[in-house]
């Protein structure tokens, strides 16, 4: 879109359309900012300062240039998330001074602090709901909109037990400045004069998830046979609280009925059904992935004769693909993942799965979940979806007996 100074003499001429807008002086933030995210949410386009709407190259003052530069690039990095990346120039036509704002057409979807905006003919117009989700999907970009981060309604500052939010703050904040910094790390969401909990904040911060949102817990069930049958159900708990005792919860579940065979040749060998480590990276995947705007499913997990089954609902994120889980990272909850990280496992716990937080190495849980447990049975474990719900099996090793 890169256009000579003859060329866009000629668009100037044309007068504004899709590609083009006029300002006839430096607008007003929140503005300017729509504009911008409108170019970047479509096609492209440019914006000329200096301009009014009747084509009339008015200009601006020598000394304006930098000041109106400078608060371009301000905008575009501040009142825009994702920020947006531009190209400005000065131009001189006439004898008189514009700037030229070259938006490019977007990977992402931006929003402004007046919501989401498409350009449309020779205007600005706020995107409605349905057009706005065609676009997260095909710029897939679904994570722009963090479910982890939305308000959770009836809820307020109190949800959150200190006894679970202090491990996200400094331990030595002064009581009055717990609230910014909850608001700071998005475990409180502040709209208009009312604070909520966040999402996340209800998932690590509240002995009961499941209370806010419906289904926020873990099912687990153990049979002695190799279908599902009441008749050889051993064992079934359902693990609630903060997401961060679930998974021990669950891990311990498993490790429980995870048999150990045995063999004596020279020295005694010891051989599990399942590794542990695997095990871990597989329930910490499905808590920090699951789509938590589904409250029609839980995440469950069954263990049978011969394998394991871990279900977690929502579909995978973004552009990755069965295909490409050992190779892609693409989080669903970066905020979920960010707290996760930051929470130190107990040392019977650190052994077994080989680290100190329950987040770690970004990207490496599936090559660890699939080379262990391979070694371990013989066979590579499966990715599959059914009706927007992830499902893994991992196959259990056979007796050394």
């Amino acid at each position: 879109m890169l256009y000579s100074l003859t060329e866009l003499i000629e668009k100037i001429m044309l007068g504004e359309d899709s590609t083009i807008e006029f300002k006839r002086e430096m607008p007003q933030r929140n503005s300017l900012a729509a504009e911008i995210a409108a170019f970047a949410n479509t096609q492209g386009g440019i914006i000329l300062i200096g301009i009014d709407d009747n084509r009339e190259i008015v200009g601006l003052e020598q000394q304006a240039l930098d000041s109106v530069e400078k608060m371009v690039v301000e905008i575009c990095e501040d009142s825009i998330e994702p920020a947006v990346s531009v190209f400005t120039e000065k131009l001189r036509i006439d004898d008189k001074n514009l700037l030229k704002i070259e938006v490019p057409r977007s990977l992402f979807v931006h929003k402004t602090p007046n919501g989401y905006f498409a350009r449309q003919g020779s205007s600005k117009r706020e995107m409605p709901t349905d057009q706005l989700a065609r676009l997260l999907q095909s710029r897939s970009q679904a994570r722009i909109i963090r479910f982890d981060e939305q308000l959770v309604p009836n809820t307020h500052k109190s949800t959150l037990r200190e006894v679970l939010y202090r491990r996200f703050i400094t331990e030595d904040a002064a009581e009055d400045d717990i609230e910014d910094l909850l608001l700071k790390r998005t475990l409180l969401v502040e709209e208009g004069r009312e604070i909520h909990a966040s999402v996340a904040g209800v998932l690590m911060c509240h002995e009961t998830p499941d209370a806010f949102l419906y289904n926020s817990f873990i099912q687990a069930v153990y049979y002695s046979g190799k279908v599902k049958d009441a008749n050889y159900q051993i064992d079934a708990k359902d693990f609630r609280g903060p997401l961060d005792q679930q998974i021990i919860d669950a891990f311990k579940f498993v490790q429980k009925h995870n048999e150990v065979s045995a063999r004596k040749e020279i020295g005694r060998i010891d051989q599990p059904q399942y590794s542990m480590r695997a095990v871990f990276e597989a329930i910490v995947n499905a808590v920090v992935h699951r789509d938590y705007s589904k409250g029609e499913s839980k995440i469950r997990l069954f263990m049978f004769a011969d394998r394991l089954e871990l279900y977690s609902p929502g579909a995978l994120a973004n552009t990755v693909t069965i295909e490409k889980l050992p190779y892609n990272q693409a989080t669903r909850n970066e905020l979920l993942a960010r707290l996760l990280s930051e929470i130190t496992l107990d040392d019977d716990v650190e052994t077994q799965v080989k680290r100190r937080h329950f987040l770690e190495g970004r990207g490496e849980g599936v090559g660890i979940i699939l080379n262990e447990s391979e070694q371990l049975s013989g066979k590579t474990p499966v990715y599959e979806l059914f009706n927007e719900e992830l499902c893994l099996t991992i196959f259990a090793a056979k007796s050394l007996q």
